[in-house]
């Protein structure tokens, strides 16, 4: 038999079985992640299209995976909009179990057809999202996953995750414009040797799965080439359920131009960056060197509760892309400035609290709690009304870290001296034994929306919780 595609006789009869049960939609083979591929736009203002849910053997490296994908491709097709047009998508679920779209970090509609993780589309079925941005939705870097509560994790590990980019003033600023931009999705995976996904023990999903391998935009230690005296416009996420990246560029610093929810004022150049789960980067690198090749490093980071030290990796480096340096072009420059971002005023009202707690045990092994009760979907924890600011207060009284996220309202972050930082995030890393703070006001979308910790199998066994917006 001819085993060029590096699938043995046992992986390709598994893989036609499982195409065979889903309908026969995918044509068996390998899906491969080698190639940035080109954005799904918008015409005439409107992007319509389909997204087909199935499982399929793709290849990460020199590795064959029966990994879940959409469109038989991992990381799924990037979607690019501009603020004011709409996104029409079907999705057609062909898995063997129900899922969902989270369109993580948009601000739109929590209601039905629009972003709504309430409902499920069960094994077999199809739903119709649709939406459109605001005309003053600022532009940033976005995605999408499942986010079927109990099966959150499960499904973005096993490949549901893509890009969703949103266009707007920053992308037009010249320096930025002239630079060459590439999409680092960050993912990592768990493969036994027959190439399938193993279901994680229970201590595994206590401290949050995290897999050997990692992948750069599917790939395994992708090649980025950058002229001296070029840009290269980087755009980071962290699609991995629970693993927080440390990088670090080789004898470069990053320029950080923009994070979760849209561009920063200025530039702000840092040495190391941490994602956690479900955060977003954007940074430009300078080409200031004559030639050679620089590592971009995910730098050891210790969760909690000894997990970096139980997985053996304390103190080693991985190497996770390499910049090689390719020709000269005239020197390309920093821009000076980038957007206005205005600081939301000081709220009337009280700081809210909430307190992330693990402990005791409940019918799925460990608890997870945000304010003492685990997740119900029929229950209102917190009510709000449109048009207000508040400011929250994020208490972790754990042993692990819990990188908190909000829906539907992006915030910004309070300093100790309680002044907001300019900047968009929906995202907000609580070390343990640590709280933070931050600033949110609550506009357009009246609805449910959830919020909860982005350690997905932390959401998954009860810390999250659900906010009502009333108009």
């Amino acid at each position: 038999m001819d085993n060029t595609c590096g699938l043995t006789r046992r992986q390709l009869i598994c893989g036609l079985a499982a195409i065979g049960q889903s309908g026969g939609a995918i044509a068996a083979g390998l899906a491969n992640g080698a190639d940035e591929k080109e954005p799904w736009r918008a015409e005439d203002g409107l992007l319509s299209a389909s997204l087909e849910v199935s499982q399929r053997w793709i290849r990460l490296g020199e590795t064959s995976v029966h990994s879940f994908v959409f469109n038989g491709q991992f990381p799924g097709p990037p979607i690019e909009l501009q603020p004011g047009e709409t996104l029409r998508l079907r999705l057609r679920n062909l898995l063997a179990e129900a899922t969902n779209l989270h369109f993580h970090g948009l601000h739109v509609t929590p209601s039905s057809p629009g972003d709504n993780v309430f409902l499920s589309v069960p094994a077999g079925d199809e739903f119709d999202y649709e939406f459109t941005l605001p005309a003053d939705h600022p532009a940033g870097l976005f995605w999408y996953h499942p986010h079927v509560h109990g099966n959150t994790a499960r499904q973005l590990f096993r490949g549901l995750a893509g890009c969703f980019i949103v266009r707007g003033e920053v992308d037009q600023i010249p320096e930025v414009a002239q630079a060459t931009e590439h999409f680092l999705l960050l993912k990592d995976w768990a493969i036994d040797r027959l190439g399938e996904i193993p279901e994680p023990s229970m201590m595994e999903r206590i401290s949050g799965r995290e897999g050997p391998l990692v992948t750069v935009g599917g790939r395994v230690n992708p090649r980025l080439t950058l002229p001296n005296g070029g840009l290269l416009r980087l755009r980071l996420l962290n699609a991995s359920p629970s693993r927080i990246y440390r990088l670090k560029l080789e004898d470069h610093p990053l320029h950080l131009i923009g994070t979760d929810g849209g561009a920063l004022p200025a530039v702000r150049s840092v040495d190391e960056l941490l994602l956690s789960p479900g955060e977003r980067a954007d940074v430009l690198i300078q080409g200031e060197r004559n030639g050679g090749s620089y590592h971009l490093f995910n730098l050891p980071y210790d969760r909690g509760a000894g997990m970096m030290m139980s997985r053996g990796r304390l103190g080693q480096p991985e190497t996770i892309a390499t910049i090689s340096y390719e020709g000269a072009v005239e020197r390309q420059r920093l821009p000076e400035r980038l957007v206005t971002v205005e600081a939301l005023p000081a709220p009337k009202a009280e700081i809210r609290r909430f307190i992330l707690s693990e402990g005791g045990v409940g019918r799925l092994g460990m608890r997870f709690l945000i304010n003492g009760r685990e997740f119900a979907h029929d229950r209102v924890d917190t009510r709000v009304r449109l048009g207000t600011v508040e400011d929250w207060e994020i208490v972790n009284l754990g042993r692990m870290d819990h990188p908190f996220h909000l829906h539907t309202n992006a915030f910004q972050v309070l300093d100790s001296a309680g002044a907001p930082e300019l900047a968009w995030r929906d995202g907000l890393l609580v070390p343990a034994s640590q709280r933070r703070r931050f600033r949110v006001r609550f506009a357009d979308f009246s609805g449910r929306a959830v919020y909860h910790c982005h350690i997905l199998d932390h959401e998954d066994l009860g810390m999250m919780g659900v906010i009502e917006m009333e108009a």
